[in-house]
């Protein structure tokens, strides 16, 4: 990161940083893509209990990240105040908490795997991999945790390449672990769907090797000597890295959570259109990895301009990321309209789920539009460390207001299962436009407060 004084200099910037971002969080994207995709080729109880095992593992996943997102803001404001020093014990502190959350995690898990299995109606196969696949999964839970703790202090650095050049490492070998261990090659037994999980541990645990190695012999990161001498567990650290760190998980955990409650109360429906359901939703999530990266650039540009104290150049930003997710907004709404019939048949060959999934995305089209312009927000608002009020905007918006209007919309009107879609485009605008006048509101403080 480095200060920027024209339009044009912000611009290029903000590129620099989001490209990177963008490829890295596609990638990672694809891997649950490849996990489902090739467990379906092992058998279809393979692919539901890899979708069932998945559907428990993501939101939890996604959560706890979200926590250990907060060192992006943290090292941004730390590097943009010239607090260089600070950073190797910040960072050692998020180690450290991210192991003991994944331990956590990993405690309750072992309690509460086989009760919630056994309240669904799975068959034996489907039930055991599930299991299994969370089990095998779980193995690399800690590394996985420790690996995001890492790339987020990479990131809030803007050196955002070094992440993508991690991902794109470990993105093909996640395919190969995948391939050997679901269909048994190199002399091993094919574990089908749960050779998805042993492949995804396997991969979480390079990524970590990749992380430290980095991190301890490249500049710029080895000046900060992260690896060389560790302090002592500050639980003072801790808690105020959790401060930024649970409204933001929380707020990654509902978004994340509403669609496999939306996707629960489609169950009512026939096959194929809880089968057009998902392949929309499929689509509209690989959508929603542009937005998201704009808000993951956001919070390291504005965080940097925040800690420096150029309030002026955060706005700019601000307003830059909006205005890139619009426009992008703009060509994917396009795309999804000229090209709804190639998209719906990318999923199926059934003309009843083709004809669905393109009703879903025409739906889909709004939706993304609505997370194009509330995601920069969020990002926006994480750059600031104005946390709070995006956890209890997700939970209003998205189970106060989406998750009932679409019940609402698709019990007592004609709209059936896209009632569902229609509540969370309004719950989404409603979080989006509510989140832009807190966005305003601390803006004009700042501003007065340093001007």
């Amino acid at each position: 990161m480095y200060p920027t004084k024209t339009l044009k200099e912000k611009i290029r910037l903000f590129m620099i940083i989001l490209i990177p971002i963008l490829i890295t969080q596609v990638s990672m994207y694809a891997m649950n893509f490849f996990d489902t995709i090739m467990s379906g080729k092992a058998g279809a109880a393979d692919l539901a209990g890899v979708a069932i095992g998945s559907s428990l593992w993501v939101p939890v996943q996604m959560g706890v990240v979200g926590i250990l997102m907060a060192m992006s803001p943290i090292v941004a404001q730390l590097t943009g105040a010239n607090a260089h020093e600070k950073i190797p014990f910040t960072v050692q502190q998020g180690m450290y908490l991210s192991i003991a959350l994944g331990i956590i995690v990993t405690i309750i898990g072992a309690f509460l795997i086989d009760p919630i299995l056994s309240m669904m109606e799975l068959e034996e196969r489907v039930r055991h991999v599930a299991k299994y696949y969370i089990i095998t999964i779980g193995l690399g839970m800690i590394p996985f945790f420790v690996y995001n703790l890492l790339r987020s202090y990479i990131d809030g650095l803007g050196h955002t390449r070094t992440s993508m050049v991690i991902i794109l490492i470990s993105l093909p070998l996640n395919i190969l672990f995948n391939y050997i261990f679901i269909f048994g090659k190199l002399g091993l037994p094919a574990f089908g769907g749960i050779g998805a999980g042993i492949a995804s541990a396997l991969t979480f645990i390079i990524n970590l090797i990749l992380s430290i190695l980095i991190v301890h012999h490249i500049r710029p990161f080895r000046e900060h000597r992260i690896f060389k001498t560790f302090l002592k567990p500050s639980l003072k650290e801790w808690f105020d890295q959790l401060r930024i760190g649970i409204p933001i998980g929380f707020s990654i955990f509902f978004e994340v959570s509403i669609f496999a409650a939306v996707t629960l109360m489609l169950s009512v429906y026939n096959t194929n259109t809880i089968a057009a359901h998902q392949a929309a939703i499929n689509f509209a999530s690989f959508l929603y990895m542009i937005p998201l990266s704009i808000a993951m650039a956001l919070t390291i540009a504005v965080g940097f301009e925040v800690g420096a104290k150029r309030i002026h150049d955060a706005k700019v930003y601000s307003y830059l990321g909006i205005t890139s997710g619009i426009i992008i907004a703009f060509i994917a709404g396009s795309i999804l309209y000229l090209f709804d019939d190639q998209v719906a048949r990318l999923y199926s060959e059934n003309p009843e789920v083709i004809a669905l999934t393109k009703q879903f995305l025409f739906y889909a089209i709004f939706f993304q539009f609505a997370d194009a312009f509330g995601a920069p927000i969020q990002g926006t608002l994480r750059g600031y460390k104005d946390v709070n009020i995006t956890f209890w905007m997700s939970l209003v918006s998205y189970w106060l207001i989406g998750l009932p209007s679409g019940w609402l919309l698709a019990n007592y009107t004609n709209l059936d299962a896209f009632g569902y879609w229609l509540g969370l485009i309004i719950g989404l605008s409603a979080g989006a436009i509510t989140l832009f006048g807190r966005m305003q509101y601390l803006q004009r403080k700042l501003i007065r407060k340093y001007s």
